[in-house]
């Protein structure tokens, strides 16, 4: 696989005609000296003159806005998912000082700009949406991070130009339609001794079964596959990895994912039964996550 020709055919996508006047807009941004603080919210800050309408009409071209929440010169944007909260969940399982890390799934670059406080040697943000790479431009045209963006998936990790000591990946497992085989991706891409932290829907139960959607989970249509514990462990173990451990689990609750001012259609409320919300609309339990850290070749035998 060719990623330098995978990386030049997708900046095409950046013409598409729902994209080309966001990168527009872009294009016509002042320069702004700012600083940044990476707390909960990723807030840019600045002494200079701010053109607040322009920096609202922009960010506004870019709804939906997800994963957040960002204050950019002021500009609250209200994303749908306070990422916040997963990051300081998992924030405690994690030192990324000098390591080479990626983000797969990375939207618009929310955990990558937190990141940066742990002084990671390199961040590389794996996402196909020219969408989420034009907000994580937004966001850096004003950061000026060293954040690498690729337009690319957890399927290309094995063929990328180099390894990582750490790989995020979180809120894409139940989305493919071969586990076991991102799962593998997953472990190609990292150096020896790399770890993985990933998050996926779960059900409950000790059987070592997965939910098979028939049509769609919560009104989402491409989840495959919602595993038990102990058959998401299976899984990693037949993807070659050999350290599998819990590090929490939790309810996805309106504290977390809800309707805003930032995002276009349903959310959450939408997607649980109005009369029972521990289940979805279509009677399956409702979403809970599981998050669990993966080493390679723990013991030297992989």
């Amino acid at each position: 696989m060719n990623i330098q020709a995978i990386r030049q055919e997708r900046e095409k996508w950046m013409a598409w005609k729902n994209i080309a006047p966001l990168r527009e807009a872009l294009a016509n941004l002042p320069e702004i000296e700012a600083n940044t603080n990476y707390g909960d919210t990723v807030t840019l800050v600045s002494a200079d003159t701010i053109d607040h309408e322009l920096i609202e009409k922009t960010a506004r071209l870019m709804m939906p806005w997800r994963k957040g929440p960002f204050d950019i010169f002021g500009l609250f944007i209200d994303t749908e998912w306070k990422s916040n909260i997963k990051y300081n969940l998992l924030r405690p399982h994690f030192d990324l000082k000098d390591k080479k890390v990626a983000d797969i799934g990375c939207n618009n670059g929310y955990y990558l700009f937190r990141m940066q406080e742990d002084m990671p040697k390199k961040l590389v943000g794996f996402d196909p949406s020219a969408l989420f790479k034009t907000q994580f431009d937004f966001i850096n045209h004003f950061a000026k991070t060293q954040i690498v963006y690729e337009l690319l998936g957890v399927e290309h990790l094995p063929f990328y130009e180099e390894k990582f000591d750490f790989i995020f990946c979180l809120g894409v497992l139940y989305h493919r339609s071969d586990p076991v085989n991102m799962i593998k991706d997953l472990y190609k891409g990292l150096e020896d001794k790399g770890e993985v932290i990933l998050d996926t829907f779960y059900i409950e139960g000790e059987e070592e079964v997965a939910l098979t959607p028939k049509g769609s989970y919560s009104k989402i249509p491409n989840i495959y596959f919602v595993p038990t514990i102990p058959a998401l462990k299976n899984w990693c173990l037949r993807a070659g990895f050999e350290s599998f451990e819990v590090l929490e689990t939790s309810l996805t609750c309106s504290d977390e994912q809800r309707k805003t001012d930032w995002i276009e259609g349903q959310s959450l409320e939408d997607f649980l039964s109005p009369e029972d919300s521990s289940k979805t609309v279509e009677g399956y339990p409702a979403p809970k996550r599981v998050y669990i850290k993966l080493i390679k070749d723990k013991n030297g035998k992989n």
